[in-house]
């Protein structure tokens, strides 16, 4: 597995696991516990994910040294502001059952987001946090905010996939060295990405799947990838991109397929309003 390393000298798996709608009833105890068996040693949840226990599980079951698992979580909305991150800390803590976490994110970026940045640059001077980082930022929300933080953030976890290679955010975070990561990398299964001529003839060349194409563009770009499955068969593939290097004219023809366009507007009116109503995080 290649290593990227963080502003902050953490060291994070290029490729990591997600289990964003993976439900908790046993399916992501199993998934994450596949994708460990799978090579995977990067873990990506969330409080809104509704399943930190089941990953939480599969990662002290696994058999695994902790200090080979990457866990990556994510502060909810309802937790924003300096006392309330505090609490939403400790439950993360507490529903993965782990001494510390690798990677905690705010995961959307309005209401008090400096407040809750400061509970989450305390707790890693604490050490119960290694790396923090924000998500879902855009140019503009990234202005609006980490110019009030103490510390620059470690990662920008957004929507990226060869339809949607952030350019323009890319720049700005390239200035303080925040490493993009990618969430909705295969584009959500976008079968306009997955069969495009571009990709086809590369996993043809290569005798790689569509998938497997676009996740090597992405670590070669620099992006940490979070690709998620429930198969297994898919959970093994997504990670078996490491026998094989895009020549410098490929990577120009993925870099091509770029729309400037995203699925999600973090920028659109009412977001995290509608976000907050729609998960609700009891303490």
């Amino acid at each position: 597995m290649e290593m990227v390393t963080l502003n902050d000298g953490v060291k994070i798996p290029a490729v990591g696991f997600g289990v964003f709608m993976i439900p908790a009833d046993g399916s992501t105890y199993k998934a994450v516990r596949e994708a460990l068996a799978a090579g995977y040693r990067h873990i990506d949840t969330a409080t809104a994910y509704f399943n930190e226990e089941e990953v939480g599980k599969a990662v002290r079951d696994s058999g695994i040294p902790r200090e080979e698992i990457f866990v990556t979580s994510k502060l909810w909305l309802s937790h924003y502001g300096y006392e309330r991150a505090k609490i939403g800390i400790e439950r993360t803590l507490r529903k993965l059952g782990l001494d510390y976490i690798d990677l905690y994110l705010i995961h959307q970026p309005y209401d008090d987001v400096p407040g809750a940045w400061k509970a989450m640059e305390e707790a890693k001077a604490e050490g119960k946090l290694r790396s923090i980082g924000v998500s879902n930022m855009t140019p503009k929300i990234w202005n609006e905010f980490v110019p009030q933080f103490s510390t620059m953030p470690s990662v920008n976890q957004v929507e990226c996939n060869p339809f949607s290679q952030q350019k323009e955010l890319r720049v700005l975070m390239a200035q303080n060295d925040v490493k993009i990561e990618c969430w909705y990398p295969l584009g959500h299964g976008n079968a306009e990405l997955l069969n495009h001529s571009t990709v086809t003839e590369l996993a043809k060349k290569y005798g790689k799947d569509a998938g497997q194409i676009i996740l090597r563009f992405e670590v070669q770009e620099g992006f940490i990838t979070l690709p998620k499955s429930s198969n297994p068969d898919r959970i093994r593939s997504n990670i078996d991109i490491f026998d094989f290097i895009l020549t410098d004219l490929e990577m120009d023809s993925i870099r091509a397929l770029d729309t400037g366009k995203t699925s999600h507007d973090p920028e659109a009116p009412g977001v995290g309003e509608s976000l907050l109503n729609a998960f609700v995080v009891e303490d």
